[in-house]
């Protein structure tokens, strides 16, 4: 589904990615684990072409690397950035008509499927998006973003400040995304909600990937676990 082949990205003159290379199958979690620094963010943001980057950004076949953001949204490619990016004098509800693609086209999810995966959101649906907590933006920044129907989701570190039983629930409802066919890049911090949800995990460090494999052989791996990430 996206392959990503000698992806390097620069901000001005800085180099920032390193050759990365790897690939998300249909239907399937990976998480790509690093420390703060590492490129993790930017590689999501080079694969949405938000950076300079050169290399291959393949969806589907196609090339997406030197297509507009926009455009790499309506090939079916969503993006919840860390910052969740709502917009805080709209409504909840629409906050969700904002992720729409096309007014009056029905994807696979409604607004009665976000407010059933999330009931707060129901509960607050004409409540300004600005006056809610961080664990109600996160939900509403990847509600939004399933508004748009798309194929693959890359979330950027989705349980960062957010409490226990909200981390647990959004990792439960990213497991939900899977078994209705979405797959998942899953930029995350946390070892062990990344390592329970996750198909394949790949650790990134300088820029590069330095490992690929399965979370068991990521378990397996001290070397790795220790020097690359924060455990």
């Amino acid at each position: 589904m996206l392959k990503v082949e000698n992806l390097h990205a620069f901000y001005g003159k800085s180099h920032v990615l390193h050759g990365v290379h790897f690939d998300v199958q249909p239907g399937e979690i990976v998480a790509l684990l690093g420390r703060n620094g590492s490129g993790r963010s930017t590689t999501a943001k080079a694969i949405m072409g938000m950076v300079d980057c050169t290399g291959q950004v393949e969806w589907k076949g196609q090339q997406a690397l030197g297509r507009k953001p926009y455009e790499i949204a309506h090939l079916g490619i969503g993006y919840v950035p860390e910052n969740r990016d709502i917009f805080p004098k709209l409504t909840v509800h629409q906050n969700l008509m904002l992720g729409q693609k096309r007014a009056n086209q029905q994807g696979r999810w409604s607004f009665d499927d976000m407010y059933a995966m999330f009931p707060r959101l129901k509960e607050r649906q004409h409540t300004e998006a600005g006056v809610l907590s961080g664990g109600e933006q996160q939900m509403l920044t990847l509600c939004r973003t399933l508004m748009g129907d798309p194929d693959l989701i890359i979330i950027d570190e989705p349980t960062e400040g957010l409490a226990p039983k909200i981390v647990e629930l959004v990792a439960g409802y990213l497991k939900k995304l899977k078994e209705r066919g979405i797959s998942v890049l899953l930029i995350e911090q946390k070892l062990t909600i990344a390592m329970a949800i996750s198909d394949r995990a790949l650790v990134m460090g300088h820029g590069s990937i330095v490992f690929q494999g399965t979370p068991d052989a990521l378990r397996a791996d001290a070397y790795t676990r220790k020097e690359w990430l924060e455990v």
